[in-house]
Order: structure tokens, then sequence, then C-alpha cells
């Protein structure tokens, strides 16, 4: 079954689907004005003890920011936030679901679609890229390189300074055989994305987005490569410092607009059915890896954001999360966790991964003893009603 057949199978579902879900979702489910409003932990049925215990467990497993820049959200209420929840910075392939964000907007509009060709509007991926699709640029799996793409030291999925020029041979081919997590073929799909568009991305997703969600305009930003070809060209990746700069007090909005399906305050502000699909696997685990590729989505990698699935080795990414937790992460230490069973918000953002890496079994850990605090869950790890 391709990418477009999937797409529209759950688009025909969630049409129909969509009441009983937002039913259910949407119990106490409030939404922040100019801030969010904070309350106790007790209000939003957690106990406060067991949270800070599991607070306490993440900050004793991080490196030197701790849980400064956490928030935690649960049904649009902040129940936590650390001290500098208000410091902004880069949060690197964090980027990357902003970008993917921008691909729903343009579906949504009828301006683009999954098997979209990048060749339609970027000509110089003609020659060596004819089949590449959007939907490939979305899964990691178009087999791109770029100019100036060999490995860096460490650095080795795909590194170029030059992401707009496509080298003579691609990574793999043909599209979609392989999985490759790769930084060039995300920058070009934001080039790609800008000439439908016609646009900065930045600017159509302030407009769309940003601004229907209360975002602060002076707590965020998305760095560009300048203009190419008339266009400012906003990073896709994250790298080479053209990321997105945000706060963790500001990020939490988007998170909540995607636990919400898309909805904002009673208006659809992106389709629920391109918010299901984004965050589930669109990745088979069984999909060879390119050997060059920098982390491993086989079977955990929606478009563009990371799904508590199972892995390639048959693990699940975050043991103790519920199996709907889905992310936006970034090098750093830079996540925002959904999770949509306990209609909660989690953003942690930090400086500090070549200090501690904080790795999937920590975060599932934390999550678990997260789980343990909510006091209105059933043993599955779902709301009760």
């Amino acid at each position: 079954m391709t990418i477009v057949s999937k797409y529209l199978i759950w688009s025909i579902l969630f049409v129909l689907l969509a009441p009983l879900l937002e039913a259910k979702g949407a119990r106490g489910m409030a939404f922040p004005g100019k801030d969010w409003k904070e309350v106790t932990p007790e209000s939003q049925g957690i106990d406060s003890a067991k949270l800070n215990a599991a607070i306490s467990y993440l900050k004793n497993n991080s490196g030197r920011d701790g849980v400064k820049e956490m928030v935690i959200i649960r049904n649009g209420y902040m129940v936590f936030k650390g001290a500098n929840i208000d410091k902004v910075h880069g949060v690197w392939s964090l980027t990357k679901s902003f970008t993917s964000t921008v691909l729903g907007i343009l579906i949504d509009d009828d301006r683009a679609a999954l098997d979209t060709l990048a060749k339609e509007y970027v000509s110089s991926m003609a020659a060596t890229y004819p089949t590449v699709t959007l939907g490939h640029f979305t899964t990691m799996t178009s087999g791109y390189y770029a100019v100036g793409d060999e490995p860096r030291g460490s650095y080795k999925h795909g590194p170029s300074t030059t992401p707009f020029k496509p080298a003579d041979k691609p990574l793999f081919v043909p599209p979609g055989s392989k999985y490759a997590y790769w930084d060039s073929a995300m920058n070009q799909f934001a080039n790609v994305l800008t000439r439908i568009a016609g646009e900065p991305i930045e600017a159509l997703f302030k407009r769309k987005i940003a601004e229907a969600i209360g975002m602060n305009s002076s707590k965020w930003d998305w760095r560009d490569f300048g203009k190419v070809h008339g266009i400012v060209v906003n990073g896709g990746s994250g790298n080479n410092n053209k990321h997105v700069h945000i706060s963790a007090r500001e990020l939490a909005r988007l998170g909540h607009l995607f636990l919400n399906r898309g909805k904002w305050k009673g208006k659809q502000l992106i389709s629920g059915a391109w918010v299901e699909q984004a965050t589930r696997v669109q990745v088979p685990a069984s999909l060879p890896l390119e050997h060059l590729s920098g982390a491993d989505g086989r079977g955990v990698y929606g478009y563009n954001w990371w799904v508590n699935s199972i892995k390639h080795d048959g693990k699940r990414k975050w043991p103790g999360a519920p199996s709907g937790t889905y992310s936006a992460s970034g090098y750093n230490n830079n996540d925002m966790f959904v999770i949509p069973e306990w209609n909660m918000v989690i953003v942690r953002l930090g400086l500090d991964q070549t200090e501690f890496n904080i790795t999937d079994m920590i975060y599932g850990t934390f999550i678990q003893k997260l789980g343990q605090a909510i006091t209105d869950v059933t043993t599955e790890g779902r709301m009760e009603k």
C-alpha cells in the first residue's frame, strides 16, 4: 500500500471517528490565553510527591540543565515548570517536526500531496532524483545526497553546507527502498516546500499556526540559509545553525495543538487526519538501514515525528511509556513528548548532551514514573471515563 493511499484511508476513518475521538480527548481540556494557567498537580489528577520523584529521577539523569527548561502540561494546564522555561535557543533536529507540519498545511490547502514529485518545483532534482516525492522526504527514505555530504568526522548523515546542490549519485536507489536519517535531504525538503508555498516556510507556519496558538514572536525564530532563487529558505533539518530557536514555554503550545489533533479553541488549524498520520509509524521496521544513516527510525518514525512503537530490534522505543506517545526530538537533549492517553505534553530543552545523553531508556523510565503519579488512569495506562 502506498503512502498516499494510506493517508486517504486514514482521512476517511478520521472523518468518521472524529466526533468520538474529540469527545474522549476533550474531557476537561483547556487552552492557554496569553500564558498557561498554572495549577496544582492534584487539581489535574496528579500526586505531587510521586510527580516530584519522577522529576528528580530525570534531573539526576541529565546534564547541567537538568529540568530547568522543562514544562509539564496536563489537560491544558501547567502542572510543573522549571526555572528557565523562557530561555530561547536552538533545538536542532526538533526543527524537522516543524518542517513536516508545513507539509501538512500545504496538503490541507490542496497545494501539495505526499506523492508530489520534488522535481516539479526544484528542477535540479530531475536528473538524478526524478521519482523522489514529498512522502519520501518526510519519512527519510528519499536517498537524497547533496554536494558536500561527505562525512565530517563523526557527522556522517548529511552535513553539507550546500544542501540545495544535488550530488550526481544518490545515497541509494530507488527512493523508498532504505531508511536514512539525512540532514541535507531535510534541507532540500524545506527548499521544495518553500517553492510550493511561494514564501518562506517560517512565514507560512507563523500565519497558519504560531499566531493562532499564541506563540510569543519574541520567544521563537526559525533560522535560514538566506535567499535561494529569490526566496528565503529556512532550515528544514536543524543542522548548520539553521534551526528553530524557541523556549520551552512556547514549544509546549505546538505540542498541545497536536495533542488536540490540530484543533485550537474550536478551530481546526491543521487537519486531524494529518496529525494522526504524522505521529504514527510510517517506516516499516523491516526496511533496510543505509549504513551512513544517523538515528535509526525503522519501526518508530512517522512524518518527522518519533513514535513509541517497536524498533527494528524488537524493543519498544520508550519502555514504560504509553504506546501512543510520540515526540519531536533534537540534539542536546531537546525533546517534546505528547502523550494522548494522559492528555499530557512534556517539553524538556537543554544544551547539555556533551555532558550527559538522555537515552530513550531514561526517558521511558521517567515517563513510567510520571504515570505512577497520575491518579485517574487505568492499569492499561488510559484515562478513566
